[in-house]
């Protein structure tokens, strides 16, 4: 692996429904770990994509951030373990079910694969240190990702 590719693992059920192939939403997560690597500056290592429904999204974010209710994505970054290298290692919770839900509920050629990218996006932004604390952190964020899954080409 060179330092601008990181590597990009996914587990859990992809539903059809989803409207995305597996081996297309790995090279969009991998494509996202570039590009926020390259924004941030820092190597992306090692990235667990790990696919939800609603159930396990809630049981995750009570676990992980002490909250109830499922949520659209949850970003875990890991401390390297030694000897691994330096960077940035991580989870990415995904919520299919919301996905699904979400992108049915949108117009504008949207879709359930354009909503589930768009958590992908959004984590892997989040494990770069990018926040969305604010209204205008929030903005910018939403803009550099919707550009990245625009950058995809999908139909």
């Amino acid at each position: 692996m060179n330092a601008g590719s990181a590597n990009v693992s996914i587990h859990g059920r992809l539903p059809r429904e989803a409207g995305v192939s597996r081996s297309v939403l790995a090279a969009a997560a991998r494509r996202f770990a570039a590009r926020s690597a390259a924004r941030s500056g820092l190597v992306f290592r090692d990235i667990a994509v790990v696919l939800q429904d609603d159930g396990d999204s809630a049981a995750a974010h009570v676990a992980v951030m002490g909250v109830e209710g499922a949520t659209d994505v949850i970003t875990q970054r890991l401390e390297p373990i030694p000897p691994e290298p330096p960077g940035v290692y991580g989870e990415l919770y995904v919520n299919c079910d919301m996905a699904i839900a979400c992108g049915r509920g949108r117009s504008g050629g949207w879709s359930a694969a354009k909503e589930l990218l768009l958590y992908v996006a959004h984590g892997m932004d989040h494990l770069s240190g990018a926040d969305d604390a604010t209204p205008g952190e929030r903005m910018r964020m939403r803009r550099r990702e919707l550009s990245w899954i625009r950058d995809l080409r999908l139909q």
